[in-house]
């Protein structure tokens, strides 16, 4: 069995198998259950370190998406395992902005759809932007790279 450091420079994965609602009536995985497989993931990801979703209304604060993006490659059938990695393709440096690269591959190893978001914190009290805690910055920075990785910029808003 490798080393607990052979691990350290692999993505966060897992395995989901695909469940009847998650068909379409081709009989084949249909396009809004790769989004939330990949949600499902993130969330995953962040209840693994430290971050389950209690903590989040403790904190009064929220994951949201800008943007989510699908590339769909290869069919995922019924009862079909798959596994779904997660690797960051960008973050601010505070923490609050970043970008999520997931990819989905079929229990044969075959990349079935790559999907992409970008999202930010908010403020569940007062509806806006925000900074996140240091500890849930730190948590989401542990995530593998993506070979696109690039820091996000933040500009400042028009108003500042």
């Amino acid at each position: 069995m490798p080393s607990d450091t052979s691990f350290a420079h692999m993505p966060y994965t897992k395995q989901y198998p695909i469940r009847w609602a998650d068909l379409d009536p081709n009989g084949h995985m249909r396009h809004s259950a790769y989004y939330d497989y990949a949600a499902q993931h993130r969330l995953d990801y962040l209840h693994d370190h430290g971050f389950p979703l209690g903590k989040f209304a403790q904190l009064a604060i929220g994951p949201i998406l800008f943007r989510e993006e699908a590339r769909f490659l290869k069919e995922i059938s019924p009862n079909e395992t798959i596994s779904v990695a997660a690797e960051l393709a960008g973050l601010s440096e505070d923490g609050s902005r970043w970008r999520i690269v997931h990819t989905l591959y079929k229990a044969d190893g075959r990349e079935a759809a790559v999907v992409t978001v970008d999202g930010a914190w908010l403020d569940l009290r007062l509806r806006k932007l925000a900074t996140p805690p240091t500890e849930l910055a730190e948590a989401l920075s542990t995530l593998e790279r993506h070979s696109t990785f690039a820091p996000i910029e933040r500009r400042p808003s028009a108003g500042a």
